[in-house]
């Protein structure tokens, strides 16, 4: 059981107590669920029952008791107990299952996965400014909102010193020009959503002659839209302190290792062996990645994906440290270089899906 599966079970018994009249609160869109600090109970926790405790009337103890005997019976979940002021602390079945199936879920969804039908039943129409940053913004968020099952409208106003052309170069695509109804004609509950972050202060035409598309892009997704976005030179420093090559340098990294293994004659293995600490973070990472993508998308921020991205790309490359996935010298390949390699293409997945979400290539050579 992932993270998110942890969430959405939760929710699950939320939405039971509230069906049978065992609480009566207002259904919370989503439910968090986050690791178990240093020194507490289980695997992980929620604070759900706090949150609910004031609209149920209700302790928040109480809520807690109600919620737990919902969830102790679901599959995956090994023991429910009930901390502090009403937190649920839950400690799950098979954690190495868990792991398992995180591995074996991105393998078979491939860039894909994080994507997910939560905004299914939504429509946006998004509204932004003829400006370089509002437009890479939009067509940002439109892709998250899509990954997770909306459909999306853009519109662009109608003046100012932008082209067609230079947007197109960055992947950037316009559905209509103009200020258009307050509502979509497709769908009157749709209301127009303004796009408006903090201009780039420059023109497409300037930052693709500079930066190229892809810098040029992670430079204007890379700050919270309401920050002013960083467009210097340091966008194409090939080292580590350069966020975006370091993520493009471990997918690439990842890639190697592939071919690496293939001449060694050995594949990726999900279930070749446990893995030891020092995988935990990426892991856990990787585990987080779809309640990513969805909070990324329903708060229309690809400043969390590409948050994310660095995070992991840093997680792999402490990992692929402590633990090579290619044996070296005389050594033969074992079944724990087996379980990295599986790891670390894992790993390069999630990576090259979220630079797509961003509109960036991820080359797999550097």
């Amino acid at each position: 059981m992932t993270p998110a599966d942890l969430s959405r079970t939760v929710l699950h018994a939320v939405h039971r107590a509230v069906a049978e009249n065992a609480l009566r609160a207002p259904l919370p869109a989503r439910v968090r669920v986050e690791r178990t600090r240093p020194g507490g109970s289980g695997d992980y926790a929620c604070a759900v029952a706090l949150q609910l405790a004031g609209d149920a009337g209700l302790p928040a103890l109480e809520v807690a008791r109600i919620l737990r005997e919902r969830v102790a019976a679901e599959p995956g979940i090994g023991r429910v107990e009930i901390t502090g002021p009403g937190f649920l602390s839950f400690t799950l079945d098979a954690p190495d299952d868990s792991d398992q199936a995180v591995l074996d879920a991105v393998r078979e969804q491939g860039s894909a996965y994080g994507h997910g039908g939560a905004l299914r039943d939504e429509v946006f129409q998004f509204h932004h400014a003829r400006e370089v940053r509002a437009a890479v913004t939009a067509d940002a968020v439109r892709r998250l909102v899509v990954s997770q099952g909306a459909r999306v409208r853009i519109s662009c106003e109608g003046a100012g010193e932008e082209g067609e052309a230079e947007w197109g170069l960055l992947g950037v695509t316009v559905d209509a020009y103009g200020t258009p109804p307050v509502t979509s004609p497709a769908d009157p509950s749709a209301p127009l959503i303004p796009v408006r972050p903090v201009p780039a202060g420059a023109t497409a035409r300037e930052l693709l002659e500079r930066l190229g598309p892809d810098a040029t892009r992670w430079g204007l997704l890379r700050p919270a839209s309401h920050d002013r976005a960083p467009l210097g030179d340091e966008l194409l420093v090939q080292g580590e302190a350069n966020p975006l090559f370091l993520i493009r340098y471990a997918y690439a990294r990842t890639r190697a290792l592939t071919r690496g293994a293939a001449a060694l004659g050995f594949t990726p293995a999900t279930d070749a062996a446990p893995y030891d600490s020092s995988a935990r973070p990426l892991l856990d990472l990787l585990a987080d990645h779809p309640r990513v993508l969805l909070a990324a998308a329903r708060h229309r921020a690809p400043d969390r994906v590409a948050r994310q991205l660095e995070a992991v790309a840093n997680a792999f490359f402490d990992f692929h440290d402590s633990c090579p996935p290619l044996p070296s010298g005389d050594e033969k390949p074992s079944a724990a270089h087996r379980s990295r390699l599986a790891l670390a293409e894992t790993a390069g997945t999630v990576l090259a899906g979220g630079l797509s979400l961003l509109g960036i290539s991820a080359p797999a050579h550097l």
